[in-house]
């Protein structure tokens, strides 16, 4: 869960000095589980066939994660701040003028009123770190939280008061229907909107149909014509869009063709040029909000002083979204050296494609990254969630998606993974129902099963020639630059951090470890820069695990979660 994991300063250092309770509960309680027999019943009554359930089992059997995942109230509400933030400056005409500028023409045409739905606001989320990572105007996945709501098992009647109650994901269902409508009504229609195609190339190969035929049910429920098509299958004759003998009021682009500007586009583009369709989302939403450029521009003080944004605001965004820079042939020396703490993507990627941790790049495709299109982003690590109380401890990684519209946040789910991004490929992974904390405290948590087991961190120095533990007390205040620590001055050392779970007292598992190079200066005072300037990993040698190990357990083996090390 990287609990122990900060960087090296005063501010990182009094945040992680314990897990919090959000913490605690994703590596401790097991009292809620996916009920597959309940996804079955959910998945079925929802699409009337009972086809739907073995479909994705047998497509995508990693859809749904096995846990939910707890998030803080504080954490939820500064997501939520990061949101209307952005939607504050995307508002602003100096900001729309200057990223219409570098974008696609067809950007610059008027969508019609349509905002666009189900934009997805992404975000990594550890009580050490929080960052949006990226924004989404086409984001998958929301019916079938829905339905994932409806699939949670307590395993005793202490916890059910934590579920999400049917009644919310059907609410959630009713303003998805409403959404649309609005989306209609907003393009200056009179008329109730009466049909919907769902659009992607090749709908029945994606991986997420199930969720299309989700949709359709839904829009079908509410009197809404609704068809499933690729963008080849339409005609445009009259001023109309046609599927076959359907007239398309409204079009739900799930296209990663975010301009229309491949051939198979041509009647959508045609037909939206045109306005007539609503097509939502909508070119300009991805630009003013998708495109991985901007998050350069709302990461940048200057830049965002100069449009003239508010100083709350520019606070929301500069605390909220990791430092983002164009890749630019210039600054490639300083970005190669910095690699190790940075994650690169395309300005118009999606789904992880073509997107790379620093630490992982070879020289292939660090050249296709200087030839241009790709971002630099701060690292910011992911949540992580306990998924079993069986050896060996298993740690899946988990981001956090806000379903939003027009400002609002509509739902939020986590995504559980294994790998460098979200894959849908993760035994156990998938997406995961988050559950809110109380605003304070453990008040509102009612299940003696969730009461945090009794933990401890241990710390270790090692060197060539010896391993030395590290008072938890005394590394805090040297992290702090509160005392130094003379005998190490103009050393370098692994520190190993483990996260130890206790068992009458003394150590039973290693819940996480974390290890990273650790540098005194001439007085003995710690020196992140020269830490983060050794361009080599930070792994002891099988013998200094040998004998950390021995210290910490004596003869006993412990448990090692090695996945979620960075």
């Amino acid at each position: 869960m990287n609990i122990s994991q900060f960087p090296l300063t005063s501010a990182g250092a009094a945040k992680s000095l314990a897990p919090t309770t959000m913490e605690v509960l994703n590596s401790e309680c097991f009292c809620i589980s996916l009920d597959t027999s309940a996804l079955r019943q959910a998945l079925e009554s929802e699409i009337g066939d009972p086809g739907l359930f073995e479909l994705i089992q047998r497509r995508c059997p990693n859809l749904f994660a096995t846990r939910p995942v707890f998030l803080s109230h504080e954490h939820m509400h500064r997501m939520a701040q990061v949101v209307q933030a952005i939607e504050f400056v995307v508002a602003l005409p100096a900001y729309r003028d200057l990223v219409l500028a570098a974008a696609p023409a067809i950007a610059r045409h008027d969508p019609g009123g349509a905002k666009g739905v189900f934009f997805g606001y992404d975000f990594h989320v550890t009580e050490g770190g929080f960052g949006l990572i990226e924004i989404n105007t086409n984001a998958g996945g929301a019916m079938l939280n829905a339905v994932l709501a409806r699939a949670q098992r307590a395993c005793c009647a202490a916890v059910e008061g934590v579920l999400r109650a049917a009644a919310a994901a059907d609410a959630f269902e009713a303003g998805i229907v409403a959404m649309f409508r609005n989306e209609w009504s907003l393009s200056g229609h009179v008329r109730p909107l009466r049909s919907i195609a769902i659009v992607d190339e090749n709908p029945e190969q994606q991986y997420l149909y199930p969720e299309f035929l989700l949709f359709q049910r839904l829009f079908r429920r509410h009197g809404l014509q609704a068809v499933i098509a690729g963008p080849t299958e339409f005609s445009l004759r009259g001023g109309v869009l046609w599927h076959g003998e359907v007239a398309i009021d409204l079009v739900y682009n799930r296209l990663t063709d975010f301009s229309l500007a491949e051939p198979a586009s041509a009647t959508l583009r045609e037909a939206y040029l045109a306005h007539a369709i609503v097509l939502t989302p909508h070119p300009q939403a991805h630009a003013l909000y998708a495109d991985k450029r901007n998050l350069a521009l709302l990461s940048d003080a200057t830049r965002l002083q100069a449009l003239g944004v508010p100083q709350a605001t520019q606070e929301v965004l500069l605390t909220g979204i990791p430092h983002t820079e164009v890749v630019e042939a210039q600054h490639a020396s300083r970005l190669w050296r910095e690699r190790r703490h940075l994650f690169f993507k395309p300005f118009a990627g999606f789904g992880g494609r073509a997107a790379y941790r620093g630490d992982k790049l070879t020289q292939r495709v660090w050249q296709e990254i200087l030839a241009g299109g790709y971002v630099a982003q701060e690292l910011v690590a992911p949540g992580g969630r306990v998924i079993s109380n069986e050896e060996p401890v298993q740690v899946l990684k988990f981001d956090l998606r806000d379903y939003t519209y027009d400002g609002q946040v509509q739902w939020v789910a986590a995504r559980l993974y294994q790998g460098q991004t979200t894959n849908f490929r993760t035994p156990s992974g998938g997406f995961s129902p988050v559950y809110e904390g109380p605003a304070e405290g453990l008040a509102g948590w009612p299940s003696k099963a969730c009461t945090p087991a009794p933990h401890e961190s241990r710390l270790f120095l090692l060197d060539q020639n010896d391993i030395r533990p590290l008072a938890h007390e005394r590394y805090v205040a040297l992290a702090r630059c509160e005392v130094v620590a003379a005998e190490f001055a103009n050393h370098r050392f692994i520190l190993v951090d483990w996260y130890l779970r206790l068992a009458c007292g003394h150590p039973d598992a290693v819940m996480n470890e974390t290890c990273s190079w650790l540098v005194f200066d001439a007085q003995g005072a710690i020196d992140p820069r020269a830490a983060h300037a050794i361009d080599a990993p930070a792994v002891p040698t099988e013998a200094q695990w040998t004998l950390v190990r021995a210290l910490v357990f004596g003869n006993s083996r412990a448990t090692i979660n090695t996945e979620n090390t960075l």
